[in-house]
């Protein structure tokens, strides 16, 4: 992961609530990484932004934590100051607060896992502030898909949460109904997440449409709806921004942090020479050698050729690692193939195909020689 130090590190920090910079502080001690380093100086100032970036750089973070602040900044007091509405009527006219944040992600199942993974943020930032004696706003999270109950949209329009995570479909459904679209009207910030998934078909011009009317909603109301696009696999950047912010509006700014980690390939032989059939000497010193990757790396997947051969050298790995800590991986899905084959620490052994015949040496000194992975 690239990080940014020095005093810029610093001055990205400071900027922040007290509050949010202090949490982050303590969280991300090497700092902000390349894409927050590069995006957070332009979404502060509420221009429009696509952010292409590796997967495990901070992307959500990057689009998140500056709307964070802001809501920080603009909620001082504990939240919830009102009563509960008992009718959308009541939250037209401002009984409750209104989402600021809408996060549009293409899959349930990551809009579920981004619900989960900004409570702990919100939370270990509302302790921070409670530590330096300030008043933090309880900020809430809801999550609309297709799997939301009727029970909890009829509770949403009634106590509308300040960050909002939904779909492009639920998002459209949201602007289709008047008591939930009202509930947009002070929406100020988008993030759509992944957005080469969406570029590519009918569900990316769906959308589109969809953020449209969103602004639409927006400026109705006086305000001004800000974009940020996030995604680690697009191409070609300025057709997806301009997918992003419509066909009126200027392209975003673009921060491209490139789409490919740092790759550190190597080919490593047997200590003794190579022969047309390997000796169990020979066998033994390259698991020895996959080994001790698994124990140096938090993944390694060994690639064999046939279910015989990932069978053999997950046991003989087993007898190497820690045999209480994990199992070998059945892609067929009927449980583990053989014993336990990880280390102690977060590592697993998967044994999949590739490299080798069915001799039980010559498949193995190829197979680790040429065609082991480890991240």
């Amino acid at each position: 992961m690239t990080t940014v130090t020095g005093e810029r590190t610093e001055a990205l920090v400071e900027a922040f609530h007290p509050a949010v910079a202090e949490w982050f502080r303590r969280t991300f001690p090497g700092g902000p990484t390349e894409p927050q380093s590069a995006a957070w100086p332009l979404i502060g100032t509420g221009r429009d932004v696509l952010v292409a970036s590796p997967t495990g750089t901070g992307k959500t973070l990057t689009g998140f934590l500056v709307a964070i602040d802001a809501a920080f900044r603009r909620h001082p007091a504990p939240a919830r100051l009102f009563p509960v509405a008992s009718s959308p009527s009541e939250a037209e006219h401002g009984a409750v607060r209104l989402p600021e944040v809408v996060y549009v992600s293409p899959l349930r199942a990551l809009a579920a896992d981004v619900h989960q993974n900004l409570q702990l943020p919100l939370a270990g930032i509302r302790s921070v502030a409670e530590e330096l004696g300030m008043e933090a706003p309880a900020l809430t999270v809801g999550v609309r898909t297709g799997d939301t109950s009727a029970a909890d949209r009829a509770a949403m329009r009634r106590r509308p949460p300040d960050l909002l995570v939904t779909t492009p479909e639920s998002l459209y459904l949201l602007l289709t109904a008047p008591s939930s679209r009202s509930m947009l009207r002070q929406v100020r910030t988008v993030i759509v997440d992944e957005v080469h998934t969406l570029a590519r078909d009918k569900r990316g011009a769906h959308l589109a449409l969809t953020l449209e009317r969103l602004g639409h909603v927006v400026t109705e109301h006086g305000g001004v709806l800000q974009r940020i696009g996030l995604s680690a696999t697009q191409r070609p950047l300025e057709l997806v921004g301009r997918l992003l912010v419509g066909a009126e509006r200027p392209l975003p700014e673009i921060v491209d942090c490139g789409h490919r980690r740092d790759l550190d390939i190597a080919i490593e032989l047997p200590s003794s020479e190579l022969e047309a059939v390997s000796s169990l000497g020979q066998f033994a010193d390259v698991l020895d050698r996959i080994a001790d990757h698994v124990r140096r790396h938090r993944t390694t997947l060994v690639f064999v050729n046939t279910r015989k051969m990932a069978e053999r050298v997950a046991h003989l790995l087993a007898e190497r690692l820690d045999p209480e800590r994990a199992e070998a991986f059945d892609p067929a899905g009927e449980g583990p193939a053989v014993g336990p084959v990880s280390p102690p620490s977060p590592a697993a052994a998967d044994v999949g195909g590739a490299a080798a015949p069915d001799d039980a040496g010559h498949a193995a000194a190829d197979g680790a020689g040429h065609a082991a992975a480890d991240g």
